[in-house]
């Protein structure tokens, strides 16, 4: 499957969202595949999947983000992918930056974010702060500058996809990150614009953001230099 891509799509109780997701990206983006893993979701989004058709591993019980797309990524590249996006199941993410993002990766980066902020300045929002602390501590501790290090959507390599897929110590979040930059690891950045969730809330609430920030910044600032990559 050279060249071919396959978004993850993670869906925890979407079920107000995920006909919206995957539909549009049949109708319109026919050369993305995907595949949604519902984890352990209590609501109706396995039956509407499974209703539509679509393309749907069913987790018997909640694993989080990490472990569901840790499923993803042994799926991606089982099948033999090349790349393997991140792909949010509520409607947040914008699939036609997917083709650009392709094409950064293709100059020889390992992960490629699609960034809210490349040509964009942040705003004063209590969370833009904590992007700006966690992207000041990346920097401080890797050398390299990515502007937004919080976006869910990200674009994997066949090697990386291969690191998750089988590393049970990765999850795909910025401290992550980090440690893929100090291990080598090449990332890379394109501007996109992401929509608002369509319905429901983000578990991302003021005092989860909050803890997620403190949590971010003493894994990278600390925690990282005790990991060891897994060969």
């Amino acid at each position: 499957m050279k060249d071919k891509v396959l978004l993850i799509i993670p869906a925890f109780n979407e079920e107000k969202n995920i006909e919206h997701v995957v539909d549009n990206l049949i109708m319109n983006h026919p050369e993305l595949d995907y595949v949604v893993i519902s984890d352990g979701s209590t609501d109706r989004t396995p039956e509407i999947c499974e209703s539509k058709g679509y393309h749907l591993i069913k987790l018997p019980v909640n694993l989080g983000l990490a472990g569901c797309f840790q499923t993803g990524m042994k799926y991606a590249y089982e099948k033999g992918y090349s790349y393997a996006v991140q792909f949010d199941g509520d409607g947040q993410h914008r699939p036609e930056f997917v083709l650009p993002m392709r094409e950064k990766i293709k100059e020889g980066y390992n992960i490629v974010i699609g960034s809210r902020f490349l040509n964009e300045k942040k705003d004063n929002s209590m969370r833009m702060i904590g992007s700006r602390m966690i992207s000041l501590a990346i920097r401080l501790t890797t050398g390299v500058k990515i502007t937004d290090p919080t976006s869910g959507m990200r674009m994997f390599d066949r090697e990386m996809i291969q690191e998750f897929a089988y590393n049970i110590n990765y999850g795909p979040e910025p401290d992550t990150v980090s440690f893929l930059l100090k291990q080598g690891a090449r990332i890379g950045e394109v501007q996109v614009k992401i929509d608002q969730r369509k319905e429901g809330e983000s578990y991302l609430k003021p005092v989860v953001a909050m803890k997620y920030m403190i949590r971010m910044l003493a894994s990278i600032l600390i925690i990282q230099n005790f990991r060891q990559r897994r060969r």
